[in-house]
């Protein structure tokens, strides 16, 4: 039987500034691309936000901050028109500012 120690055997011969470049690699690997987004999802996503803002209805974001993702619940607050963002408060009291370029998904949310 082979009894491999894995990263044990080979880490003894690597300098520690090989070892860091090697973790932030591997780190670097599980960033997000942002997503592109089409006509027809920025209009369903446009009609979601409109009827959630006139009723008052909790939402779910999926927005892209870097490197990953990032998902929020909550109702929205208003609209900014001069910067281009949405404010939202969650369910704790907190307020996000969410650029509206960086939204990628937009749903009610059920409570």
């Amino acid at each position: 039987m082979i009894r491999d120690r894995g990263r044990i055997k080979w880490t003894s011969m690597m300098l520690p500034e090989h070892v860091k470049l090697l973790r932030d690699w591997v780190a670097e690997e599980t960033y997000e691309q942002e997503k592109e987004i089409d006509e027809q999802q920025l209009e369903l996503m446009n009609e979601v936000l409109a009827q959630a803002m006139e009723l008052g209805l909790s939402v779910t974001i999926t927005h892209y901050r870097k490197p990953r993702h990032e998902l929020i619940i909550g109702k929205i607050h208003y609209w900014n028109e001069l910067s281009q963002k949405l404010h939202i408060i969650d369910r704790f009291e907190e307020v996000h500012r969410i650029p509206f370029k960086h939204i990628a998904d937009v749903r009610l949310t059920d409570e």
